[in-house]
């Protein structure tokens, strides 16, 4: 069977954009360029004030297996420096991001769905966090990241082992936010990024940074709400029992 050429594809519908990783032969393994077409991929996306989420997910039935390892053969250090900002690239965007899990989403796959701001996962999704297994160190900003999403202990079971644990356990951990019957990942994820969508991207931006650890940018968002009409459009909304209007963009 002849498989395309590894691609990053991506399609924006109802104002959500999706991010798929393409590379089916190797179970959707990240190559270099991969990793080199994803951080001005998120650019494009976040600079189109059309787009007000995004879901990222793998072809078919597996999410990401990790970095393609004959990219490691010739450069370990500059394939996991591409690795870390595309991580980097994706925790910064500006929008909701939300990782659809279906099956392995090991190594870089699991990096990558890390950086997103939630994780759904279909049963049958299996993690793995594996740079014990090649003898690589986990870069301290990945670590952190890591430790932030399922705590210190968890963390290091993850790394130290390498093992692969299923969909409930990283349920139980806090590495994935909802696990979906077979067959109802893609409803469920259509379901709550149209609620996303409709939702203040106000709210949702100074929320991100917040829950990211900004300290720093108080006066920022207040000044942001004071003058966005947002606020204002949600309240009216609320007394007039119909959907808000919300207009402030990341752009804006």
């Amino acid at each position: 069977m002849e498989y395309p050429e590894p691609q990053l594809l991506h399609t924006v519908t109802d104002a959500v954009a999706t991010v798929v990783v393409h590379h089916p032969a190797k179970r959707n393994a990240m190559t270099a360029a991969m990793w080199r077409a994803l951080p001005p991929l998120l650019d494009t996306l976040a600079a189109d004030p059309g787009v007000r989420a995004l879901v990222l997910t793998g072809e078919g039935g597996t999410f990401c297996a990790g970095a393609d390892i004959s990219t490691l053969r010739e450069g370990p250090e500059e394939a996991q420096g591409l690795a870390v900002r595309a991580e980097e690239a994706l925790a910064a965007f500006p929008k909701p991001t939300l990782a659809a899990i279906r099956g392995h989403c090991v190594g870089g796959g699991a990096q990558l769905a890390a950086a997103c701001d939630l994780r759904f996962a279909e049963e049958g999704a299996l993690f793995g966090v594996t740079p014990a297994n090649l003898g690589i160190v986990y870069t301290a900003s990945s670590t952190r990241r890591l430790v932030s999403l399922v705590g210190p202990a968890t963390a290091k079971h993850l790394l130290f082992s390498g093992e692969l644990i299923d969909a409930e356990r990283a349920l139980r951990t806090g590495l994935v936010d909802e696990v979906l019957p077979e067959g109802e990942l893609a409803k469920r994820v259509v379901e709550f990024t149209r609620i996303l969508a409709s939702r203040s991207q106000l709210t949702q931006a100074a929320a991100k940074e917040f829950a990211s650890g900004r300290t720093d940018r108080d006066a920022h968002w207040a000044e942001q709400a004071r003058g966005s009409g947002d606020t204002a459009e949600g309240v009216a909304a609320f007394l007039e029992r119909r959907a808000p209007r919300f207009t402030w963009t990341t752009s804006g």
